[in-house]
């Protein structure tokens, strides 16, 4: 048998501190997804409430260095790169990286794509690892933009708020027997203008003083807080600016289907019958009404296509009712009272600057 030499050791070593040779990076996923469709055309920036061109990442395995992705020169993407697909036209715009250095993030200048164009987004291997390990290939992938410009908007924040189903400021009524999921309060009124049973609540009462049901919190700061949350959001949703769709119906929206976007009308808004809203679990939305709110009796507002309830929001500045038995998806952000009527449900939150009245309803609060 041969004796092993030296040399076969050291080469044995070497073989074995390869394992420490670091991976190279490799983008995981990216959105939008390769070869999606129907793409929005433009971003709203949830912080700033910008608008821009669709924003384009990609994700790595791993953290990476910042300074061979970001832009250089200013204005210029030379790692990663958006294009239409056909012309070759470059799309200016920066690139940043989120704070843990996995995303790649690209940022049109323009407010909107092109629509029903398609975009190739490239990452090439001058990108490296925070090791400085560069990509082993280049990335490409590629989506189409819908046939009309479309914004994919923020969620409204509702800070605070987002914890209650029901908050108000000027109390709660309530015809027994109703069943509300969440948490309920109202500020700055006694908890004595808060009516709801305790056995009525799944969740935890809020009150100012002792006043309110035995069960009650006594929580006058968090109630303070959340009111003035309350006020935000009301104010970030009356604020939201390039309304997809302006007085949609003349007011009436029963028996549409509405897709994702902002809504904006002057008047007030009837349902008179069921409304569909049809999108996925990311998208929003925000509807601006300057009037009423009436959902008609027996009718429903129906999620589809994986929709959901703490997405929507409707921003009323006068009074809601909803109707006998009705069902009502979404976040109420109002100005001044909601009437939810007999039998009626609501799958979202009520925050009401004055009233919720209540009668046998129930109030289930959506996931965060």
């Amino acid at each position: 048998m041969r004796r092993r030499s030296a040399v076969d050791s050291q080469n044995t070593r070497s073989i074995e501190t390869r394992s420490d040779i670091p991976a190279a990076p490799a983008v995981t996923s990216t959105n939008p997804v390769d070869h999606a469709t129907n793409t929005q055309t433009s971003t709203e920036d949830p912080a700033t409430l910008a608008v821009t061109g669709t924003v384009v990442t990609a994700s790595f395995n791993q953290p990476m260095n910042p300074a061979s992705i970001t832009s250089d020169p200013p204005g210029t993407q030379p790692t990663f790169t958006l294009k239409q697909t056909i012309l070759g036209t470059n799309v200016p715009g920066t690139v940043t990286m989120s704070s843990d250095n996995r995303d790649a993030i690209f940022t049109p200048t323009a407010s909107a794509l092109a629509t029903n164009t398609q975009y190739t987004a490239t990452v090439t291997n001058a990108a490296k690892s925070a090791l400085g390990v560069p990509m082993l290939t280049v990335f490409k992938w590629s989506f189409t933009t819908g046939s009309v410009l479309f914004i994919a908007r923020a969620p409204v924040n509702l800070r605070s708020a987002g914890s209650f189903a029901i908050l108000t400021q000027t109390g709660i009524t309530d015809v027994y027997q109703s069943a509300v999921t969440g948490d309920v309060g109202t500020s700055p009124i006694t908890g004595a203008a808060l009516l709801l049973s305790c056995n009525e609540v799944v969740g935890t009462i809020y009150t100012v003083d002792a006043a309110g049901p035995p069960c009650a919190v006594t929580a006058p700061s968090k109630l303070t807080t959340a009111v003035g949350d309350m006020g935000f959001a009301y104010d970030d949703a009356a604020g939201r600016k390039f309304p997809d769709h302006t007085e949609l119906g003349d007011g009436e929206i029963g028996g549409l289907t509405l897709t994702p976007g902002l809504y904006k009308w002057g008047t007030g808004v009837l349902i008179s019958t069921d409304v569909t809203l049809f999108g996925g679990p990311t998208d929003v939305w925000i509807f601006q009404i300057a009037g009423t709110l009436t959902q008609a009796s027996g009718t429903q507002v129906h999620l589809t296509g994986g929709a959901l309830a703490k997405n929507v929001f409707w921003q009323t500045a006068g009074a809601v009712s909803i109707g006998t038995t009705a069902v009502f998806e979404g976040v109420m952000l109002a100005k001044t009272m909601v009437a939810v009527k007999t039998g009626a449900t609501v799958n979202g939150r009520l925050l009401a600057q004055t009233a919720v009245t209540l009668q046998m309803n129930k109030v289930n609060q959506p996931a965060l």
